[in-house]
């Protein structure tokens, strides 16, 4: 993944380091997920914040194929 430096306030890179802490994830991968999860609350502000977080959770974990049983 590319990125670039931005500055960003203390306090929230603590809480992004502090709840990435506590899901699995650095305070980077924690500020990207805030940002995508404002971004289409923004673009989609009929849809509930909590629907927006957990699609964007599903949509990083590992697809599965899912076969029939014939």
């Amino acid at each position: 993944m590319n990125g670039v430096n931005v500055l960003v306030e203390k306090d929230l890179f603590d809480s992004a380091a502090a709840e990435g802490k506590a899901n699995f994830r650095s305070a980077t991968q924690q500020l990207n997920l805030w940002a995508k999860v404002g971004k289409n609350a923004l673009a989609n502000p009929d849809l509930p914040i909590s629907f927006i977080y957990d699609t964007l959770i599903a949509k990083e974990q590992p697809k599965e194929i899912f076969e029939f049983e014939e």
